[in-house]
């Protein structure tokens, strides 16, 4: 299965915009409940004016949350960015932490966010499990479970060590683009032959070429 994957997209990445581990950090954060589009947007602006903690908390809350206003929950997620920062700086000294516990400490970061930092800013072999990866684990058979923690858990002993630190960008974008929620893509599904979601969908039908009078 990640050998087909693997070979679709063979340098597989967040679709997140970031230039440093901390506006990577960011963007993630403000990633929930918003598309990547929709973030990358916003943080075009944001990072123009501010790509350091030290930068981000001069900016402040308002700026920010006025900077962020067409992503969902941005006051909140305002709030949490510049005091996240603030806390950069005095635990860590504006730097971003390789630390699972540390980045859980900070406001606005949960497991998720912090595997998809260990993973893409450090290159830890971390899965995160968001709605996508959770729905192709449990829709194909590779990881089925109840819970986000109980299919991370399951994938962290199925996939092979080979392609651990890619498998959470390749099921994300396989999810993203092929295997859609309402309707998966099955007909141009690399790993269709491998999965067990029945029945599988077929290609939509083209209308016929309208002859001319």
């Amino acid at each position: 299965m990640f050998e087909r994957l693997a070979a679709a997209r063979p340098e597989p990445r967040t679709e997140l915009l970031y230039t440093n581990p901390f506006t990577l950090i960011v963007a993630v954060l403000l990633s929930a409940q918003a598309t990547d589009v929709g973030v990358n947007k916003a943080t075009a602006r944001l990072f123009a004016m501010a790509d350091t903690a030290e930068a981000m908390l001069a900016l402040g809350e308002e700026r920010v949350r006025d900077t962020i206003r067409t992503i969902g929950l941005y006051r909140n997620k305002a709030k949490n960015v510049v005091e996240l920062s603030r806390l950069l700086i005095e635990r860590h000294g504006g730097r971003v932490p390789e630390d699972r516990a540390a980045l859980e400490a900070l406001p606005g970061v949960g497991r998720k966010t912090a595997n998809v930092v260990l993973n893409e800013a450090f290159g830890q072999p971390t899965i995160a499990v968001d709605t996508h990866i959770f729905r192709v684990a449990n829709r194909t058979g590779l990881a089925p479970g109840r819970t986000p923690a109980e299919v991370e858990a399951l994938l962290e002993r199925v996939v092979p060590e080979t392609f651990k630190k890619g498998a959470h960008h390749w099921l994300i974008l396989h999810g993203r683009y092929v295997c859609k929620a309402r309707k998966p893509e099955c007909w141009r599904c690399p790993i269709a032959d491998l999965c067990r979601f029945a029945p599988k969908t077929t290609a939509p039908k083209t209308p016929p070429p309208q002859s001319g009078s």
